[in-house]
Order: structure tokens, then sequence, then C-alpha cells
């Protein structure tokens, strides 16, 4: 197991429709990130404690998925290019009951 420092396993918030309306329910909030291919949720959940320690957030649970690679076609003069995006991981983070992080004010 190789050893990750926090901002490495967590790669950054992932900003959608779905994950802001997740992040705003009551009572549990549960926010969404991109994350490290081969981090695990104990280093993703120690690593969203010591990144956000200055809200005193405590995480309940952590759900990981694999986003696959799609592929994707376009047209150009000169005939179709195909492609593939990017395979990622992400994880969803759910805080304890009344606690939030606040990264997106006024979003």
């Amino acid at each position: 197991m190789s050893t990750l420092l926090a901002h490495e396993v967590i790669v950054r918030p992932v900003i959608s429709e779905k994950s802001i309306d997740l992040s705003n329910r009551e009572p549990n909030h549960r926010y969404t990130f991109e994350v490290h291919p081969s981090a695990n949720k104990i280093q993703i959940k120690a690593a969203i404690e010591e990144l956000y320690r200055k809200e005193n957030v405590t995480v309940v649970g952590v759900n990981v998925l694999t986003t696959k690679a799609k592929e994707k076609r376009r047209g150009t003069r000169r005939g179709r290019i195909v492609g593939y995006t990017t395979p990622w991981r992400k994880a969803i983070v759910t805080l304890a009951a009344g606690q939030k992080i606040e990264f997106f004010e006024g979003v």
C-alpha cells in the first residue's frame, strides 16, 4: 500500500448539478470529490478530515466508484476521429448530521 498525502488523495471537488443538490440536503450533507485511482475509503476519510479540519468535520461514510472510459466521436473535413474520455474515480463523502464544508458560498 502506497503512502499518499491528503492533497494527493483528493484531486478536486466535483461541481455538477447533482453534487450540489446532494451537498444541500439536510440533515446529512454529501460531497463529491475526484480521488486518486489507488486511494481506498480509509485514506479518503482521513484526507477529508485533515483537509477540512478548520470546519471540524466528521466523515460518517464514504462511497467510491470508478467511471469508465466512454468512446467519443467527432467529424472533421478529413474524416472521423475516434477517441476516449479519461476514466476517473470519485468518492461521495457523507458528513455527520448538521455539519457542512463551506467551499461554495453563494453558489
